[in-house]
């Protein structure tokens, strides 16, 4: 009788997963097809670099953020340094947040407004920057309240951590439908661009662990936002480590759900579909295993053998669109296809962690040195970040080329 409602349990555990990442899968596919069609229509370079200030934040990871400040182009109207300690930076303002201000917004947040409030800008735009964001391809900005620039995390040491980031960037491709929603779904807040008007209007003063996607979601519920995408693929570091993987996806599941409310309630659904999607993910091939092995485990064994299939497919398509991104050779692809079930688990225990046990402190994730990078990247010669202008590409000339290294760049 135990076995039978332990059974019962699991098992409605498990369709009930398996319907909601379904519907997490289905906009999923809508929003890269149909939502998607000309998301980079716009003209990309409707304002110049001379119309940005660009702002980096750190704790003081002083060898990190020198890299960082190297790789901004020429032109820009000038760049700040928004520190916690006292560090020393060629080629921009340093600014140092003291210990004496105070206001709702905590950590990165609380620097951020400091420096809303303190650090002078004539410019149109503010381009923020974490201390790890190697720039790639800036020329310009579309016109648009919010400019969003697309990731590509590069190589640091750890080979599942960078596995886990192929299988998100591929998951990013719906981005290119958030121009067509009232309320994009969740900011990166390594590359982007806001209205320095905009943002005197918002404030960076909330209590949140997760500033971007709160900023963008406040923008939206206030402003008529105009967001934009541009694929330029900014090179920050990927996780050194599986244990900081985790702790960051932690992080921003724990933002996300404590940030939620902002949203209407039409919007909330597409959320919380997408958070049961990510940190219960492995579930549905248990689920296969389910309709397959336990007789009468299911209503209809055959149709969750199919929905539970389907549903895994797009866990591999999702890696597919990674792949793509990275321009990993075809001849790598059967490698990473292999171990997408490895990177799904992986990807979803820290979102499940934050999900079951959710945290209120900002953690910074930890960063290796440029030289590090380097090392472990056979691409990149010694000296080369610190040469990169930001505005070609950081590996390889052309798009063209395909990456033939299997975990690294």
């Amino acid at each position: 009788m135990l076995i039978d409602t332990l059974l019962f349990a699991t098992t409605t555990f498990l369709i009930w997963v398996a319907l909601v990442y379904s519907l997490s899968a289905l906009w999923w596919v809508i929003e890269v097809l149909p939502l998607g069609i000309g998301w980079n229509s716009s003209e990309m370079d409707a304002w110049g670099l001379d119309d940005v200030q660009v702002r980096v934040l750190t704790i003081g990871a002083e060898d990190v953020v020198q890299a960082t400040v190297d790789s901004v182009p020429d032109g820009v109207a000038g760049v700040k340094v928004i520190a916690e300690q006292d560090i020393e930076i060629d080629g921009a303002a340093v600014h140092i947040v003291p210990d004496s201000f105070s206001c709702e917004a905590t950590n990165k947040g609380r620097a951020v407004e400091w420096a809303r409030r303190h650090v002078s800008c004539d410019a149109e735009y503010v381009l923020y920057l974490d201390e790890d964001t190697l720039v790639t391809g800036l020329t310009g900005l579309p016109d648009a309240d919010f400019v969003q620039f697309t990731e590509k995390p590069i190589y640091t040491g750890s080979r599942l951590a960078y596995l886990c980031e192929v299988f998100r960037v591929g998951y990013q491709f719906e981005q290119r439908a958030f121009r067509r929603l009232s309320y994009p779904l969740y900011a990166w807040g390594g590359g982007f661009a806001i209205r320095h008007e905009l943002e005197d209007e918002l404030t960076w003063d909330v209590a949140t662990i997760t500033e971007d996607t709160n900023l963008i979601w406040r923008a939206a519920d206030r402003f008529d936002l105009e967001y934009r995408l541009v694929d330029a693929r900014f090179r920050n570091q990927a996780p050194p480590s599986l244990k900081a993987l985790i702790k960051q996806r932690r992080r921003w599941m724990s933002g996300t759900l404590k940030d939620n409310h902002i949203l209407p309630l039409v919007y909330q659904p597409l959320t919380l579909t997408r958070v049961v999607s990510w940190g219960f993910s492995p579930a549905i091939p248990l689920l296969i295993i389910g309709a397959s092995v336990v007789p009468g485990a299911t209503v209809s064994i055959q149709f969750f053998e199919l929905i539970s299939t389907a549903l895994l497919v797009v866990l591999f398509i999702y890696m597919l669109f990674g792949l793509w991104a990275y321009k990993k050779h075809p001849l790598l692809w059967p490698v990473f296809l292999v171990l997408t079930p490895l990177a799904v688990v992986l990807h979803a225990i820290g979102a499940a962690w934050g999900v079951l046990s959710p945290i209120e402190e900002f953690e910074v994730t930890t960063k290796v040195a440029p030289e590090t990078i380097e090392e472990v990247n056979p691409e990149l010669s010694g000296g080369a970040i610190a040469a990169h202008d930001g505005e070609d590409r950081l590996v390889r000339d052309s798009t063209d080329e395909f990456d033939t290294e299997l975990f690294k760049d």
